[in-house]
């Protein structure tokens, strides 16, 4: 071997080294700051239990969040939408943790889970720091794929607030209706009758961003523009 090659090795192996004495918390830097999401978690425990001996509460406990399907704790009783949005295929991830922490009812439009969201992009990501620390791989990993840093979801204030044709959403329901009872009924599919209309968007949006993992959702409604979907929400929010 050269001189040159044995110097490359040699560099080349103390850099392996440096990244395994790295200590997790400046990589965690990346994603958040820990200790501030420690602090911020304490809203959530009241509900939620998460480190050594962490038990289910009135919300289920949060040891090894990143990677788990939701809803897939046996012995905690989800309600029926998070059992339906884990059969669909809603992992927990870095981003799918960060849409929920902002606003529940953009991924599961029925969670029990009453709690105003955390607005603030870096508060969200200081307790997603602070949750990796009790999760073994993406802790063990920092770059694991259950922590990607996605980009936000995007859906402007303007499209909450258009205001839409309640008979064009009559119109356009008749493709809904052919699985969704009318009569707002619950066979094993879930109601859309009498939502309000801002969950509505919200939900048709998740799913027209590919936020929500159901692939016939998310082909109805990545056909569906901004107007047909205020239309529709117009409409089932009262359809007599």
């Amino acid at each position: 071997m050269s001189v040159v090659g044995a110097i490359l090795q040699t560099c080349g192996a103390l850099a392996v080294g440096l990244v395994f004495l790295l200590p997790w918390g400046a990589v965690a830097e990346e994603i958040g700051d820990v200790e501030n999401g420690e602090r911020i978690f304490r809203q959530c425990s009241g509900c939620h239990q998460i480190g050594p001996g962490a038990e289910n509460r009135v919300g289920p406990h949060l040891n090894e969040i990143f990677g788990r399907r939701a809803g897939a704790i046996q012995e905690f009783r989800y309600s029926p939408d998070m059992l339906r949005q884990g059969a669909d295929g809603l992992t927990w991830t870095f981003d799918k943790l960060s849409i929920y922490l902002e606003n529940p009812r953009i991924l599961v439009s029925g969670t029990r889970m009453s709690f105003r969201g955390l607005k603030d992009p870096q508060d969200r990501a200081d307790v997603i720091a602070y949750m990796r620390d009790f999760s073994a791989s993406p802790r063990d990993i920092p770059e694991a794929e259950p922590t990607a840093l996605p980009s936000d979801p995007d859906l402007a204030p303007e499209i909450l607030a258009m205001e839409g044709d309640r008979e064009y959403g009559a119109y356009l329901s008749s493709e809904c209706t052919t699985c969704h009872q009318k009569d707002g009924s619950d066979q094993g599919i879930p109601s859309i009758t009498f939502w309000p209309e801002d969950d509505f968007v919200v939900a048709l949006h998740a799913y027209k961003q590919k936020i929500r993992p159901h692939p016939v959702m998310q082909m109805i409604a990545g056909r569906l523009s901004d107007e047909e979907i205020a239309a529709l929400a117009a409409y089932f929010k009262d359809p007599d």
